[in-house]
């Protein structure tokens, strides 16, 4: 399938969730229209990835060219000025050998 189906599906998917009130909003204050966004574990997330990328010892550079993009997204993503899309942080997971496990939370 193309890139731009994947992103739209996910998109899709996201806003489903977001609908469902699974994946929670936050207002973005000083923006000059209402503006929400997924507010959460993202941060903790390319935080991870930050730490995989300096173990495994790959540049910015080199990562941005293992995927596709350039070393200023890759150093907006990590100073957390940019959300990536889910299939923009997997694709660099999976650049750095790594995947995204979903498991079942314990029973509370």
């Amino acid at each position: 399938m193309s890139k731009f189906f994947d992103d739209t599906m996910q998109g899709l998917l996201e806003a489903i969730e977001i609908e469902k009130g699974s994946i929670p909003l936050t207002e973005r204050d000083g923006m000059p229209a209402p503006t929400f966004y997924v507010s959460s574990d993202d941060k903790e997330l390319v935080d991870k990835l930050i730490e995989i990328r300096k173990q495994e010892n790959i540049s910015q550079s080199e990562l941005a060219k293992m995927t596709g993009n350039t070393q200023q997204a890759i150093s907006r993503l990590e100073k957390k000025n940019h959300s990536p899309s889910l299939q923009t942080f997997c694709n660099l997971l999976d650049a750095l050998g790594y995947g995204i496990m979903i498991e079942k939370k314990a029973a509370i």
